[in-house]
């Protein structure tokens, strides 16, 4: 929701920031932080014709599948699998199988032509979700809003905003979903109401039973409690004359900060939750979760420049946060959450999953903990944004650093995740370059977890430009550079009125990108060798082939151009060699020390078709700027036993051929 707009995840920006002792250990991926684990029994049992990590139903066959140079899809050992007490067992139905793509509602369909997208419009596009192999939506809020900050200011949690259509809508789009076999995951905003919640409107007038539901501080008109400061700018304090005190508020000051040291608070969000839990959601993105708690001191919060002025710190990144994220009792309250969705994830096939928003920056031990304990359950996983700063620069080395990054740090037999953009950061297509998009999306499918996708990055949407008179957020209206519009625009359908957004009015909330004839999802159908084309043949490939899922992630060879890692299965002859150039010019990578793979290696898929069904030797292996290649080869010799500081796995599995079965070893 909340990221701060145009500021990285561990770049420039934040070299001032004061490092904090964490004790975390930032040795190999494959030295026991990657998570080797092989206490438990976790059986898989054979469906031969139904791929091992899908949802449900047999691997997509329609006319138009990216073909190879073999003539066909490659499909490996398949199975299905069986309930275990497992990070990968509890996830396996929803998110571990497919990426999670992010429906902006907005921007997504309009049906009824005003010019905003709805949930009907969402319905409408079911298919494209199902052309692309993907199986788990998430819907950014349409809950009853003022849309001051578009849904994130929420007037009442249990409606539907009439912009987006009614419950009745909601409840056929989530019918249909689960009749294809879709998993529907919702925002949830747990940190701040809008100030026209009624709870807020009650606790203003010193209801007995409100009046402590939000975070007051006495205070008058010219000096706040304290220094902290908002997100969106200036203080975090407003004063509200009807009850002639301040209130918190980390975002805008429409959106007042709830107090979850009520325990009142508390229970109205779980019942909640529990209230879409029985409409039949499938999980939740638990927003802004760093910001739930503050400290009750209500302590200044100190300078990261002691020597200014006071009255100019108006921005967040003046200040270090010490109290006011990441507080104690947080996780608490999170694993409670957890909990209680548990008690919903009893029925076979309806687990409900849980990921954790937090922008932790270069503390990246804080964000692994969302992952909980060995004895607690938490998130199944926290976002992981570290991707969002592959543009900063594009090499082999930077796009294997921030790989390590989380690989080195995430708990043991824990399952990671991969983000590239979303509706808070500026489109990869746009801050990496357009050439680069390919590469970024065969990096997101082929690495082991669960990959994001943000509307429209399957097709290399980008950015638009917006005039000043045009912005529409929040940010961009308090600093025009900070506008998120931009990656905000219509989704992209075809060439004909609004890029068939909307075909009935001549109205866009936002312009649609003057590419759009020839940037859409109906052309790049009928074109093999297109974006959309290429993100489904690897998406599905992901699914298809147990290496790619459940496989060994071993690093190879990093240099200032090219990434390349080995995706294996023990006891599968088969594998996978992956090489991304993330550079700016052409280059040969010798892979000739590699004792475990074969001297010609033939390539399967490349983001340049022209290089499909090319054979290579190891030792010269060219790839242009922005090129990826996956190759798929033989063996009976795995790389990880002799290289495990190279390789991770987040829960080790065998092959065995003779039964077609994946077992836990």
């Amino acid at each position: 929701m909340h990221q701060e707009p145009g500021l990285s995840g561990c770049g420039k920006r934040h070299k001032h920031r004061r490092r904090r002792e964490t004790g975390v250990h930032y040795g190999p991926a494959g030295s026991g932080r990657g998570g080797v684990h092989t206490d438990q029994t976790v059986r898989w049992n054979a469906k031969r014709g139904t791929a091992a990590i899908l949802l449900s139903g047999p691997l997509p066959s329609t006319p138009g599948d990216p073909v190879l140079a073999d003539g066909g899809l490659h499909t490996g050992a398949r199975g299905a699998y069986s309930h275990g007490d497992s990070a990968v067992a509890r996830m396996s139905e929803l998110v571990a199988a497919s990426p999670v793509y992010q429906v902006y509602p907005r921007s997504f369909k309009d049906s009824d032509g005003d010019g905003v997208g709805d949930l009907k419009g969402v319905l409408e596009q079911l298919d494209h979700f199902q052309y692309l192999n993907i199986k788990s939506v998430w819907i950014s809020p349409f809950y009853r809003s003022p849309m001051k900050d578009f849904g994130y200011d929420v007037e009442d949690f249990r409606a539907i905003d009439p912009l987006f259509g009614t419950m009745k809508d909601f409840e056929d789009l989530l019918a249909e979903m689960h009749n294809k076999g879709l998993k529907l995951i919702m925002d949830f905003i747990p940190n701040h109401t809008s100030d026209r919640h009624r709870w807020f409107n009650l606790s203003r007038t010193r209801d007995p039973h409100y009046s402590d539901y939000y975070v007051w501080a006495d205070c008058n008109t010219s000096a706040p409690p304290n220094n902290w400061v908002s997100i969106f700018g200036n203080s975090s304090w407003t004063y509200d004359e009807v009850r002639g005190q301040c209130y918190l508020h980390q975002f805008l000051k429409e959106q007042p900060d709830l107090n979850f040291r009520n325990p009142d608070v508390r229970r109205e969000m779980i019942d909640i939750i529990h209230f879409w839990l029985e409409k039949g959601v499938d999980g939740f993105r638990m927003d802004a979760v760093k910001h739930i708690l503050e400290a009750a001191h209500f302590r200044d919060e100190p300078q990261v420049d002691p020597k200014k002025p006071p009255e100019l710190v108006t921005t967040e990144w003046d200040l270090y946060h010490d109290y006011t994220t990441s507080q104690l009792g947080l996780h608490d309250l999170l694993r409670e959450w957890r909990a209680d969705m548990d008690t919903y994830s009893r029925e076979p096939g309806r687990y409900r999953f849980m990921v954790s928003e937090s922008y932790d920056y270069h503390e990246v031990d804080k964000t692994m903990m969302y992952y909980g304990t060995p004895q607690v359950k938490e998130s199944d996983f926290p976002f992981n944004f570290y991707l969002l700063d592959l543009p900063q620069n594009t090499s082999g080395l930077w796009a294997q650093h921030l790989v390590h990054l989380w690989m080195s740090n995430m708990p043991k037999g824990k399952w990671p995740n991969w983000v590239v953009g979303n509706h808070d950061r500026p489109r990869i297509a746009s801050s990496a370059g357009q050439n680069y998009i390919r590469v970024i999306n065969m990096l997101l499918l082929t690495l082991p977890g669960t990959p994001t996708t943000y509307y429209g990055e399957e097709i290399g949407m980008e950015n638009i430009n917006v005039t000043d008179s045009q912005i529409q957020d929040p940010a961009g209206k308090y600093n025009s550079s900070l506008s998120r519009d931009p990656q905000r625009s219509p989704m992209q359908w075809s060439n004909d009125t609004n890029a068939g957004f909307n075909n009935k009015a001549n109205v866009t909330w936002l312009p649609v990108h003057p590419d759009y004839r020839t940037v859409n999802v109906e052309v790049q159908k009928k074109d093999e060798g297109s974006v959309l084309a290429q993100y489904r043949f690897l998406n599905t490939l992901r699914q298809s082939e147990l290496p790619l899922h459940r496989g060994w992630f071993c690093y190879v060879h990093t240099d200032a151009n090219v990434f390349s890692y080995i995706r294996e299965l023990d006891g599968l002859d088969q594998a996978f060699l992956i090489v991304l150039n993330f550079g700016k010019e052409s280059v040969t990578t010798d892979l000739s020390s590699v004792h475990e793979l074969p001297d010609q290696l033939e390539v399967l898929m490349s983001t340049n078709k022209a290089n499909n069904g090319k054979v290579l030797r190891k030792s010269h292996i060219l790839t242009e700027a922005g090129v990826g290649l996956v190759i798929k080869y033989s063996t009976h010799t795995r790389f990880n036993p002799n290289h495990s500081g190279e390789c991770y796995i987040s829960e080790k599995a065998c092959y065995l051929r003779v039964i077609d079965i994946l077992y836990k070893c």
